[in-house]
């Protein structure tokens, strides 16, 4: 059976508290601007999704993906 490998994102300067809220909406906006601009097969972006489905909780993830297909996402994409 293989080995299931967990990782959160790496420490990040920009968000040096315990709060990860930021670095959360950050990560998911990295992610969805690699794809725009990398496309979805991209592996560069993958690194982006680990990090932001790792720090954000998944009912954010549902709620900003509904935003984002609805087009008033609230963030820089």
């Amino acid at each position: 059976m293989a080995e299931i490998e967990i990782k959160t994102a790496p420490a990040d300067f920009r968000f040096p508290t315990t709060n990860q809220t930021r670095h959360c909406f950050t990560r998911y906006i990295e992610y969805h601007k690699c794809i725009a601009a990398k496309g979805e097969e991209s592996g560069d972006c993958q690194k982006f999704a680990q990090y932001y489905r790792s720090l954000c909780p998944g009912e954010w993830i549902e709620r900003w993906n509904e935003q984002r297909e609805n087009g008033n996402f609230p963030g820089p994409l």
